[in-house]
């Protein structure tokens, strides 16, 4: 039986590992491109012509007859593909499916804005190191988690809609296991308890387990040089 569709990304991706467990609640199988070089492949005739942008992660349907980037729309359109899409997005009540639409753009918009410049200055040294930038975006994900603790209500609330998974939470979490082995470190943890014991057992479940590598929590948050 053919995949859903392929994933292009460079490995180890937190976006690629979110739609890894969005489908297996879905039941379906999405294969990694191989051998997909960051800088190389997304610069062919061959990908510009499905990518126009040479963006990752991007999306090929199984047929290749579809192609989609953005991870948030990926997200999105993998999890209304499947069985467990009442489950992902809320069910059929308008205010639950607009909690987990929510907490979705809250990920992209509040912690991987945040979370992205200190990645490419400090982990992939892509741009040099800004002293001024690392601390503006390390402000800026300070606030989203201290927001993050009140939803949970101090690790209170296993979710962040309803009583069960849902996309919503593999968005929130996918980045904050990325973020606890760069900035998400003891000191921050313990303003943020709910925090840390929300993310514990969310990539404690069966459903992430499998699709995100074992939680690290740094001690002391990376800073560039």
């Amino acid at each position: 039986m053919a995949p859903f569709g392929r994933l292009y990304s460079y490995p180890n991706s937190y976006r690629v590992q979110r739609l890894h467990a969005i489908a297996a609640i879905n039941g379906l199988t999405l294969e990694d491109a191989p051998d997909f070089q960051m800088g190389v492949t997304n610069r062919t005739p061959e990908f510009l012509a499905k990518f126009p942008l040479g963006k990752v992660p991007a999306f090929e349907s199984g047929d290749g007859t579809f192609h989609l980037t953005e991870g948030q729309a990926i997200a999105r359109y993998v999890a209304e593909s499947g069985h467990g899409a009442g489950q992902l997005l809320g069910g059929d009540d308008p205010r639950t499916r607009a909690l987990v639409e929510q907490w979705s753009c809250f990920a992209a918009q509040e912690l991987e804005s945040n979370i992205t410049p200190l990645l490419v200055m400090c982990l992939y040294k892509l741009v040099p190191y800004d002293e001024a930038r690392y601390a503006y975006h390390v402000g800026g994900f300070e606030r989203a988690v201290k927001r993050l603790e009140v939803a949970v209500q101090g690790g209170r609330r296993k979710f962040l809609v309803g009583e069960q998974l849902t996309l919503a939470d593999i968005m929130v979490a996918g980045v904050l296991q990325m973020a606890s082995r760069l900035v998400l470190d003891k000191e921050m943890r313990e303003q943020v308890p709910g925090v840390e014991a929300y993310l514990k057992g969310i990539m404690e479940l069966p459903e992430m387990k499998p699709a995100f590598p074992p939680l690290e929590l740094c001690e002391v948050r990376v800073k560039g040089q």
